[in-house]
């Protein structure tokens, strides 16, 4: 279930600093916050569907959102999490294209939507926000090209050390020796992200236990060697 909640002044929000709008000056932040709704949104719920018309921007206050496209067969390819900060549909607004993946919450999460025409109007008034966006997308096409090149020439073992770093470089607590990856994504999910079997997953998993290169507890996964993974990871060293 989702809850409107009363908006927090873009102008005073904690998560702004990490986002597309940290530069704007206080008068547009009043324009676009005169617009806007925070939303509370729940685990499991889905944010938008692939094949949908956007009708603005998501910005996300808390939480996590897991951007993802679905086969014919039912298995789920992640395309990446989002985290505070992030902007989520603006790629498609902007080509004037329907959605190209689904957003599921996997944190519960806080999220304001920016109507269309309040997001288009800050974009043509202000050449930096513009050139900001532009480099995002650019970034976005970057990131993408790279996991093409990963999954074609990367083993799978190396595929899941190189995310288990990245999950613990976005979502780690430090603990002595160890990172904790403070959020709980189950073995159909990470086998997601890597985009292989689950079943791999888990085995590999196992392995990377054994080397002491991880502890698991429950679901959640403690990182004891990061330099191992990092080994592990770098398919050209």
């Amino acid at each position: 279930m989702s809850l409107n909640e009363s908006n927090t002044p873009c102008e005073h929000c904690a998560s702004r600093k990490h986002s597309l709008f940290s530069d704007l000056p206080e008068s547009q932040l009043c324009a676009i916050s005169d617009f806007k709704n925070l939303i509370s949104h729940r685990k499991g719920q889905i944010l938008y569907y692939e094949g949908t018309k956007p009708l603005g921007i998501f910005c996300i206050n808390a939480g996590v959102v897991k951007i993802y496209k679905t086969a014919s067969n039912g298995k789920e390819q992640i395309i990446h999490l989002s985290q505070k900060g992030d902007f989520l549909g603006y790629s498609a607004l902007l080509g004037e294209e329907n959605y190209t993946s689904s957003a599921m919450i996997i944190e519960d999460a806080k999220i304001c939507f920016i109507p269309r025409e309040v997001f288009l109007n800050t974009l043509t008034k202000n050449t930096e926000f513009f050139k900001k966006v532009t480099k995002a997308i650019s970034h976005e096409l970057g990131v993408m090209e790279a996991k093409l090149t990963d999954a074609t020439q990367k083993s799978i073992r190396e595929r899941l050390a190189f995310v288990l770093l990245q999950l613990a470089s976005n979502y780690g607590i430090e603990g002595g020796d160890s990172q904790r990856i403070d959020l709980i994504l189950s073995r159909e999910e990470i086998a997601g992200i890597v985009g292989t079997a689950t079943e791999s997953v888990i085995r590999l998993l196992s392995e990377f236990k054994k080397d002491n290169l991880i502890e698991l507890d429950g679901k959640k996964i403690i990182i004891k060697d990061k330099r191992g993974l990092a080994r592990l990871s770098d398919f050209y060293a």
